[in-house]
């Protein structure tokens, strides 16, 4: 984990609510798909955890809802306007444990880190199928880039304007695959946890304070003891999740 400045290169709407922010700097940190940026802003006490899209040598990707006052001033930042930043946080996606053909599943704001962990299994020559989730074909975005890396791509939208109507889980049956990995929010995590046939991991969304396991404002009771899903996850495996409710 590094706290490190950064220069806005581009900041773009890519669908209604979501926009795409790239960060030149210092990303030596960022191990694995599924870790996290804690971003700070002026005039805000916290931070704002956002998962990592992707990354280059020099620069990262987030992609990210304006749903608050926090991501409303981010989308505001022009290029060039600078940041600081915790990079490299959270245990990220295990790869070594996908099998050959591992389905990813994304909703909504849950998409982006399934991006670059879609690049580093290609990468690594296996067959991957990628179903992301939306509410209705205007909040959609990403469906071509993963096409392009070579995922083989199914949608959802809940009101069926793109895709298969209904909810991710409804495209599971019949897919044939060795592992799972999801990333969403946690009523959708529930369900693909109940449906999925394969082991996997789930990446969690959390309201955090420090980011870095401190202040112990994001502990999760899981089978195997508390977990601090700033540090110890966001990312749990399904053998050690114990739902709430």
């Amino acid at each position: 984990m590094k706290k490190n400045k950064f220069i806005v290169k581009s900041n773009r709407l890519l669908a209604k609510y979501t926009y795409e922010m790239e960060l030149k700097g210092d990303i030596s940190s960022i191990k694995r798909p599924g870790q996290f940026i804690h971003i700070e802003l002026d005039g805000f006490f916290l931070r704002r955890p956002i998962s990592i899209c992707d990354w280059t040598a020099s620069s990262l990707t987030i992609v990210y809802k304006a749903v608050g006052r926090g991501t409303e001033y981010m989308a505001g930042l022009a290029e060039g306007a600078e940041l600081e930043a915790l990079v490299g946080l959270g245990n990220g996606f295990d790869t070594q444990k996908s099998g050959e053909k591992p389905l990813l599943i994304g909703g909504g704001a849950g998409i982006p880190p399934l991006y670059a962990l879609t690049r580093k299994l290609l990468e690594n020559g296996k067959k991957v199928t990628v179903v992301l989730g939306f509410n209705s074909a205007d909040e959609a975005f990403y469906i071509s880039k993963f096409t392009t890396l070579g995922a083989n791509v199914i949608i959802t939208t809940a009101d069926g304007s793109l895709g298969v109507r209904g909810l991710v889980t409804d495209a599971m049956d019949g897919l044939d695959y060795s592992y799972t990995y999801a990333c969403g929010p946690e009523p959708m995590l529930k369900a693909v946890y109940d449906k999925a046939l394969t082991d996997g991991q789930y990446s969690f969304e959390e309201r955090m304070g420090c980011g870095i396991g401190v202040c112990m404002g994001c502990v999760y009771r899981s089978k195997t003891g508390y977990k601090r899903i700033c540090k110890d996850g966001p990312v749990l495996e399904k053998e050690e999740i114990l739902w709430q409710t």
